[in-house]
């Protein structure tokens, strides 16, 4: 135990401690980067925040997050994707991570460039007409 206050929890991951009582009475939802912070400032593993979660209760039965999240590097690999601000790198990450997997899926690394080029060619011909 860090005898670590709910003021203090929140203080370390920019939460009140009114929201810290929501996450821990499951009033309220943790999203990925909070409970991440959370760990953190717990010095623990998220899998230690999440051990002993009834299976199938608040999820969905193919829900296999906390699963996920417990592979080793998983953390770092999502921090660390989490720290690329660009959605063509962020792409980049995921499209060269399936081609590295056992069983990688048929993507195709632009696919999601259509609507930006759309966008890109849009402003082109308005800034024409002008």
């Amino acid at each position: 135990s860090l005898g670590m206050s709910q003021s203090a929890l929140g203080e370390a991951v920019g939460l009140t401690f009114q929201q810290v009582q929501k996450y821990e009475r499951g009033k309220n939802r943790v999203s990925f980067s909070k409970l991440a912070g959370i760990a953190t400032a717990l010095q623990c593993r998220i899998s230690d925040l999440i051990e002993g979660l009834e299976d199938g209760t608040d999820t969905d039965p193919g829900d296999n997050r906390a699963a996920l999240l417990g592979e080793t590097g998983a953390l770092e690999l999502l921090q660390t994707y989490a720290s690329v601000n660009s959605p063509r790198r962020r792409r980049a990450i995921i499209w060269l991570a399936k081609g590295l997997s056992d069983q990688p899926e048929e993507i195709e690394p632009n696919s999601d460039d259509q609507p930006v080029r759309a966008r890109r060619e849009a402003r082109t011909r308005w800034r024409r007409r002008t």
